[in-house]
Formats: C-alpha cells, sequence, structure tokens
C-alpha cells in the first residue's frame, strides 16, 4: 500500500473519533497480511481513565475479528504526535516489526518508525 492510501485510510478512521472533552481526536488503522485495512479512533468517557486510545481501538478490534498478523500500523493527530506508552506496549506484543506510521494532519505528512524505536525496552 503507498504512504498515500496509508494517510487517506487514517484520515478516515480519525473523523470517527469521540472526543467532547479533549478535542483532540486521533485515528488509526492497521493492514492485515490478507489486505484489510481496519480502523480504530480514540473513544473518550467522563470518567477519563476508561477513556480508549486509537491503536489500541484498532488493535482490538483487529485481534477480535481474528487476525493476529499486521502489515503496517499508522496514527494520525492534528499535530503528528506519537503513541502514548500503553499503545506501545500493546503495538509492541501484538505487531512485532511491522513499521509504524505517524500522521500529522495539519501538513499531511507521515513518519515512520518502528517499536523499538519508540519503546526500546517493553515489559516482557
Amino acid at each position: 500500500m503507498n504512504k498515500q492510501n496509508i494517510i487517506d485510510h487514517t484520515l478516515k478512521a480519525r473523523k470517527n473519533a469521540s472526543a467532547p472533552y479533549s478535542k483532540y481526536k486521533v485515528g488509526a488503522a492497521l493492514e492485515t497480511l490478507d489486505g484489510t485495512v481496519v480502523y480504530g479512533c480514540n473513544v473518550e468517557s467522563k470518567a477519563y481513565p476508561t477513556t480508549l486510545c486509537a491503536e489500541r481501538v484498532a488493535i482490538f478490534s483487529a485481534i477480535s475479528s481474528g487476525y493476529k498478523d499486521f502489515k503496517w500500523l499508522s496514527v494520525a493527530t492534528e499535530d503528528g504526535a506519537y503513541p502514548c506508552g500503553s499503545c506501545r506496549q500493546i503495538i509492541a506484543e501484538y505487531l512485532g516489526d511491522a513499521p509504524i506510521f505517524v500522521i500529522n494532519s495539519r501538513t499531511m505528512s507521515l513518519l515512520e518508525t518502528s517499536i523499538d524505536k519508540l519503546l526500546p525496552h517493553p515489559f516482557k
């Protein structure tokens, strides 16, 4: 899949974000080995600790649909923020060495990174 398609999928996922409290919308997408693209978005709650991040929503949705292996994961925010620590741990556990794409929706830039760079010492 080319970079523009990755951006398009991730921005589409971001449109579904429910962020009534922070107003900070996040979208995530990941591609399975059979080419299926699974979306996730952040979903906020008044009880803020129960809020779910877009990356984990996408990963857990894919797993609950029976997928185990992934080609890549992408995340889009308005400022190109990287996944939080909790998401990094889940990415390390379920995506292995799949590339991670971080998208800034304002500049439409895409940065490629890896979980080894984001979380060099995951909990094992």
